[in-house]
Parts: structure tokens; C-alpha cells; sequence
């Protein structure tokens, strides 16, 4: 019984994914209630991924960042479902890029 529970469950999660997936939206129109359609486990590989499409493709890989910002965005998300992703999404990185360069002048002005 437990191993039925458990695949009915894998099932849903893939369907879920599957269905946000097929959008066929540009990303930069997504809504988040479209980002949160995906699995948790899948979120912060989305995050990667528009994150790189925002930037035309030239992002580094930003994994510290990428920790940052993904709660940041499914918070604000869940708040507002019908809101914008992409602008989520850069607001947040705007956020994570404010703090870091904050944190690099203190660093600075203790040299």
C-alpha cells in the first residue's frame, strides 16, 4: 500500500512539472503561479536557468545566489500568485547584488 502512496505521489510531482513545462510561454510572461506549478526540487534549477536567460545567456553560474534568491521569489510568490515572475526575479537578484556589494565596501573600508 505505502509503495502505491508513494508512486501516486511521483506521478502528481511529474505531472505538475510536466504541465508547467508546457506553457510554451517565453519565461519573461510567466506568472508565478506558473513558477510554483513546479516541483520544489526543480525550483532552483529554474531559477538557473531564467537567471541565465536573463542575462542573455552569459551568467555565471551563481549557486550562492541562486540559494538566496529562490526563497526570496517563492515567498513573494506565494504572496502574490498572479504577479510577474521575471519581475520577481530580478528583484530579488537586484536584492542578493545590493547586499553583496554592501558587504564589499565594508570589507573595503576595514583594508
Amino acid at each position: 500500500m505505502n509503495m502505491r502512496v508513494t508512486l501516486s505521489l511521483a506521478v502528481a510531482a511529474v505531472a505538475t512539472t510536466v504541465t508547467a513545462a508546457d506553457t510554451k510561454k517565453p519565461v519573461a510572461k510567466w506568472t508565478c503561479e506558473e513558477f510554483l506549478a513546479f516541483d520544489n526540487q526543480y525550483k532552483p534549477k529554474v531559477i538557473y536557468w531564467a537567471s541565465a536567460h536573463a542575462k542573455g545567456g552569459r551568467s555565471i553560474l551563481d549557486i550562492d545566489g541562486t540559494e538566496k534568491v529562490t526563497p526570496m521569489i517563492i515567498d513573494d510568490c506565494r504572496k502574490a500568485p498572479q504577479a510577474s515572475f521575471w519581475q520577481k526575479l530580478q528583484g530579488a537578484w537586484n536584492k542578493v547584488e545590493a547586499q553583496a556589494k554592501a558587504e564589499a565596501k565594508k570589507v573595503e573600508k576595514k583594508l
